[in-house]
């Protein structure tokens, strides 16, 4: 999955950019306490790992491609 996917993912449930310092994107939500972390790379692929992690974060379980 690319990062503009990925971002994608998160824009479609609700997800919004926060703030933004250079390729760093923080990403909120209203009602959910957390803050997600993106750097941000446009196409290149995101690490599987980390891909979970930030879903996961963002209390979505499954990818959706």
């Amino acid at each position: 999955m690319k990062f503009s996917e990925l971002v994608r993912i998160l824009e479609k449930n609700g997800f919004f950019v926060v703030k933004e310092k250079g390729s760093i994107r923080y990403y909120g939500k209203s009602n959910f306490n957390k803050l997600i972390r993106i750097d941000y790379h446009g196409s290149k692929e995101v690490p599987t790992g980390t891909c979970n992690f930030i879903l996961k974060s963002a209390g979505l379980k499954q990818r959706r491609i």
